[in-house]
């Protein structure tokens, strides 16, 4: 399962702008709500209760914030860069400025799964990060998405 089975050029903000984890959290909410005609408070709502689990702040400035919806026909995702890192409780207690939202079908299992992986693998890859934030534009933080190690299908 590629990245771009579920990212669209149209899922990525090059500059967002938040000063804390909830107030990233609603700007995502408000960008997949943009892109998928769902409300943006029940994408939030999904987001903020999965956070209250524990941080999908993975390390290295990654977060991963995902969930499931049940009027989400397929898998999607949101890809944000900050303009300024943020906390995020993150594991490493490392500030965050790299954000990918993954919103799946409540009937998603593996799938939602796999997708997480393969972002987080993408994600981890230290060239990659550098790349994403070193890009100028959207089309070019969607090209190094889009052609991450791991970010393709094995």
């Amino acid at each position: 399962m590629p990245l771009t089975d579920f990212l669209t050029p149209e899922a990525v903000v090059p500059s967002l702008r938040a000063s804390s984890k909830k107030q990233a959290l609603q700007e995502m909410a408000a960008k997949a709500a943009e892109l998928s005609g769902l409300p943006e408070r029940e994408i939030f709502e999904t987001l903020l209760q999965r956070e209250r689990l524990g941080s999908t702040g993975i390390g290295q400035g990654i977060a991963i914030p995902h969930g499931k919806l049940a009027r989400v026909e397929k898998l999607f995702g949101v890809f944000g860069r900050l303009d300024r890192p943020i906390d995020f409780e993150a594991l490493d207690g490392e500030p965050v400025d790299l954000v990918f939202v993954l919103i799946a079908p409540e009937s998603a299992g593996a799938d939602h799964l796999k997708a997480l992986a393969r972002v987080a693998r993408a994600l981890r890859d230290q060239t990659v990060t550098q790349k994403l934030r070193a890009a100028r534009d959207a089309a070019a933080l969607y090209s190094v998405l889009t052609q991450a190690p791991g970010s393709q299908a094995a």
